[in-house]
């Protein structure tokens, strides 16, 4: 039996969603900061999910791990795809930089690209 993930069709990644407003005016966060906070939700979510068979798998790869990085246009979009991934179970991690208490990423545990990529097609990729 194939490891889960495993196969072209089967390529295990972890999308994160960042809110693309965080650099622009008024917020105006410097490029260091919002990277920051793409880590925090992946490590959270992997550290959520470590029990998981496609975490696992995702964390073998080592070097070969493929992560997506996405844009979301603001705070209200980013709650909206929650909303939507909690709906379809979903595993995620919200991301709320403390203490200021502003929701500023998401990141999926790993998962095969085909189980999640239609909630997700609608994000650009981060610039």
């Amino acid at each position: 039996m194939a490891a889960p993930g495993s196969g072209p069709a089967g390529r295990l990644v972890q999308y994160v969603v960042l809110r693309g407003d965080l650099q622009r005016e008024p917020l105006s966060w410097p490029l260091g900061a919002v990277v920051a906070q793409a880590c925090h939700a992946a490590l959270a979510a992997v550290h959520a999910h470590y029990g998981h068979a496609d975490t696992g798998a995702y964390l073998a790869e080592a070097g070969r791990m493929r992560t997506v990085v996405l844009q979301a246009l603001d705070e209200g979009a980013l709650t909206t795809l929650a909303e939507t991934l909690q709906q379809h179970n979903i595993d995620h991690k919200v991301w709320i930089e403390q203490p200021e208490n502003i929701t500023t990423c998401i990141a999926l545990r790993p998962y095969p690209k085909e189980e999640v990529h239609q909630h997700l097609k609608k994000f650009k990729l981060l610039k």
